[in-house]
């Protein structure tokens, strides 16, 4: 990075935010396959924001060698849906996000300058979570899906999640499941015509959750897009069990999921049994459409076990 345009980046947070003297305090972590970083900026004495710096490489470098020009195209987009994200007005009923403070660009780089959550409280992050952890993820998520139901994804993906199958072609052409492949547009089909669509956050891992002692918040909302809400809770719940826990643990979650979505929705115009009925049947195709991405994104992932391979075995053999 030059000093030139350090200094430069610098005039300009001070221009949007007002501050004198802003300067970076802490790098918190590079962006991935190398396309920016996220960092902490210091405006005044007690007073900090996150700059997550968008700076797409000349040469990228995927772990796993996931390096197509599709796929920077993909990462290219995910960011100016972030961007788009933030520049909207949070719907009532929105759960906790950070707020942002302004979106612009300096040459090649983009800017977001966000609330920083663990000065507002947020501070623990979380690998192995608790029950209560679990739940207050759950509970975001069930008031994301009921704010956004029915809302319009212009603008965002048309289709939430980073594994959706149409940005995803490659990974499906390296399938070893062949029955799985064979199946992947079905599944793809009845996510898509399901005729109870919210907004998704599309990578609700427990990395993207920022915990208080009561409460959370979510960031990172470059796959934010249309689905069912039951996407965002397969991917959470792959994320925060293995294998027997999850088999376990899914059913009590699920209904869970349910309880607080329908509590959310009583505001809303719409038959909820029915939506509850469509999307408990579509919670078996989303974990399949997940496993359909890792089987050939990454066939030894750890988040392919023997709960989700039985599910998926069994949806295929009612298809």
């Amino acid at each position: 990075m030059s000093a030139a345009l350090a200094g430069r980046r610098r005039a300009l947070l001070s221009k949007l935010t007002g501050a004198p003297d802003p300067h970076c305090i802490d790098t918190i972590q590079s962006l991935w396959s190398g396309y920016g970083s996220l960092e902490r900026w210091r405006l005044s004495p007690g007073q900090t924001i996150i700059l997550k710096r968008i700076a797409p490489p000349a040469q990228a470098s995927h772990p796993r060698g996931w390096n197509s020009d599709l796929a920077h195209r993909r990462k290219l987009n995910s960011y100016r849906v972030e961007a788009k994200w933030y520049r909207r007005t949070p719907l009532p009923g929105t759960p906790r996000q950070p707020n942002c403070v302004a979106v612009a660009s300096l040459e090649s780089e983009t800017l977001l300058l966000l609330e920083d959550l663990d000065a507002s409280g947020f501070a623990l992050r979380v690998s192995q979570p608790d029950e209560t952890q679990i739940e207050l993820c759950i509970q975001w998520l069930a008031q994301f899906h009921a704010a956004h139901l029915g809302q319009s994804s212009e603008g965002l993906w048309p289709q939430g999640s980073y594994w959706h199958l149409d940005t995803r072609p490659e990974e499906w052409a390296r399938m070893t499941d062949a029955r799985l492949q064979g199946a992947a547009h079905w599944l793809d089909d009845q996510l898509k015509t399901c005729p109870y669509q919210t907004l998704i956050h599309g990578d609700a891992k427990l990395a993207n959750f920022c915990f208080a002692d009561s409460a959370v918040a979510a960031v990172d909302f470059q796959y934010v897009g249309g689905g069912v809400g039951v996407v965002d809770l397969a991917y959470l719940l792959g994320c925060a069990y293995e294998g027997p826990d999850l088999a376990k643990m899914t059913p009590y979650w699920l209904d869970r999921y349910f309880d607080l979505l329908l509590l959310a929705l009583r505001a809303h115009p719409v038959d909820g049994a029915d939506l509850e009925s469509c999307w408990r049947a579509l919670y078996p195709v989303a974990v399949a459409d997940f496993a359909r991405f890792l089987d050939g994104w990454a066939p030894d992932h750890w988040k392919i076990n023997d709960y989700n391979k039985s599910l998926v075995a069994q949806l295929l053999e009612r298809r």
